[in-house]
């Protein structure tokens, strides 16, 4: 079984909060974390949205440590691309052998960007792991979206979840009889895992569509509608929060080294 992100959407402790008030919350988050000016603001955003996520919704601090792994790698590759070419300032670090220099300019521009990303991923995984998609759907449906945007993204995000569980069982069972041995058996494994999988994938498309038809489907798929109301409280706490953020941004902003 995999530890997909909306099996926690479903069961963290702050499932019962209203989606609308966490999805406002994460975007604004996200928001005021690109455009800060400096880097304070990101981290307060990064330190106070991975607060809620591992003590209000009860994530395994585990998981949601990997979970970072994946944009903080991706971030630090282009950021040291950035550290290297950005000019300006007095410089911090020479490399010998080759013409480069780590400067201030390049190194402030590196650390805000960097802290930009973590706060923004952390923003974006406190919407993921407390909000069930339905419910983000149904908050879409409710900004009078088009239906047949919200049900193509509704088609699209459950057949994600078939693929990978069809891609794990693939793999596991060519693991199992050591498919992956060498290095010319895990080019042939990875294409037959490519062919079946596809294969699966459309006649699990065409089940759906069977199935669909079967009930009626008139071109709408049904979507639950929440009736979870807004507690003032909740709602001072959160504007409260996005205040204190946006002073903190405006406060710090400018450069760390100089």
């Amino acid at each position: 079984m995999y530890e997909v992100l909306e099996d926690f959407a479903q069961t963290n402790g702050l499932r019962e909060t209203n989606p609308g008030l966490k999805l406002f919350i994460g975007l604004a988050s996200i928001l005021l974390c690109v455009s800060s000016p400096g880097p304070v603001a990101p981290l307060l955003v990064a330190a106070t949205m991975s607060a809620a996520i591992l003590a209000l919704a009860k994530i395994p601090a585990r998981f949601y440590a990997r979970l970072l792994l994946v944009p903080v790698s991706f971030s630090v590759m282009s950021i040291a691309v950035i550290l290297f070419i950005t000019a300006g300032g007095a410089v911090l670090l020479e490399v010998p052998a080759l013409p480069l220099a780590v400067t201030a300019d390049g190194a402030n521009l590196a650390l805000l960007l960097l802290t930009r990303v973590f706060g923004g991923m952390c923003s974006l995984y406190f919407i993921a792991l407390t909000t069930p998609m339905t419910e983000i759907f149904d908050i879409l449906r409710r900004l009078r979206v088009p239906a047949a945007f919200i049900d193509l993204s509704l088609l699209t995000y459950r057949f994600i979840f078939i693929l990978i569980e069809e891609a794990g069982q693939i793999y596991r069972s060519q693991v199992m009889r050591l498919g992956y041995g060498r290095f010319r058996e895990s080019v042939q494994s990875f294409g037959m895992l490519a062919g079946v999988l596809f294969i699966r994938t459309w006649e699990s498309g065409e089940a759906l569509m069977l199935a669909m038809d079967a009930r009626c489907y008139d071109g709408r798929l049904g979507i639950p509608a929440d009736s979870r109301p807004v507690s003032i409280p909740a709602l001072a706490t959160a504007l409260l929060y996005l205040s204190a953020v946006f002073g903190v941004s405006l406060s710090t902003g400018g450069p760390v080294l100089v």
